[in-house]
This record gives C-alpha cells, structure tokens and sequence, in this order.
C-alpha cells in the first residue's frame, strides 16, 4: 500500500503554510518549493489542487502568495487526502483489478476486499478526527494522537 508524491507533498505544502496562518503572511512559490525541496513546477501544481479542493487561496503582486482559507484547526486531513488523491481502497477497486475475466472470480465471498475494506476503514477512522493543526505537533504528539490520546481528549 502505497500514498502518492501529490499527497505527500500536498500534506508538506500545507504545513508549511499553516505555520504562518498566525501571522497572516503568505508563501509564494518559490518560497515553497525551496523550503521543500520541490521544483516549482511541481509546487505550483500540488498548490492549484489544494486551492481548487479550498484549502488555499492565493493573491497576486509584490506581497501575493498562498493562504489557508481558514484556521488549521478547522482543515481535516481526511479531506486534504481526498482531493489530493482519493482513498486507497473503493468499490470500483475490484472492477478495476478483476484479472483477464470482466468480474474478479472473487467476487462472491472475498477476505481480500475484506482486508482492503478494514484497513480504510482504519485510516479513514483516524484522518477524519484529525486537522491540520494536529500535523503541526511532533512526532511524539502524532504518536500519542494515534495511540488514542489525542482522539480520546477531543471528542
């Protein structure tokens, strides 16, 4: 199982932004893709998905740049992961993955869809609970987050 370089990146990119929400200053490009050690032109792109899904919005001119459209602690990484790159696991997998037949010969009783299906249903669990604000933290903190702390606090 795998995430994408968008969603990677994409999570970096934000992060970088959020850290300057407070402050009310916005990042350009170039700023970005340097402290991220992405080309331009991959930042550029990765940032027009986050825009376009409304996570930034974006200003021209001498003091223009990128912005969170609103506080981190609002922004779900759940969300962020969909419009970066959807989820790793949906019904249309198996139509998808169905070998050289037109219907996978599994598609009766499947303890592998099974798998797939409990494993997203984990990460979607805990990406749904947390925001950007909580990717700002440590590690530790991210570890404490996902072992039950930081869920259990909140709700």
């Amino acid at each position: 199982m795998k995430f994408s370089a968008q969603e990677e990146y994409g999570l970096r990119c934000l992060l970088r932004i959020a850290k300057f929400y407070a402050v009310e200053k916005s990042l350009t490009i170039p700023e970005i893709s340097r402290a991220e050690g992405l080309s331009e032109h991959n930042a550029g792109k990765i940032l027009r998905v986050l825009r376009l899904g409304g996570f930034l919005e974006s200003s021209r001119g001498q003091i223009g740049g990128y912005t969170l459209t609103r506080p981190p602690e609002e922004i779900m990484v759940g969300d962020i992961l969909k419009v970066l790159g959807g989820r790793l696991f949906d019904d249309s997998f198996c139509n998808t993955h169905s070998g050289i037949a037109d219907i996978c010969t599994n598609s009766i009783d499947c303890s592998v869809r099974s798998l797939w299906r409990l494993i997203q249903d984990s990460v979607d669990s805990i990406v749904a609970k947390m925001t950007l604000k909580d990717l700002m933290g440590n590690e530790k903190f991210m570890f404490d987050f996902t072992s039950g702390g930081g869920i259990a606090e909140r709700n």
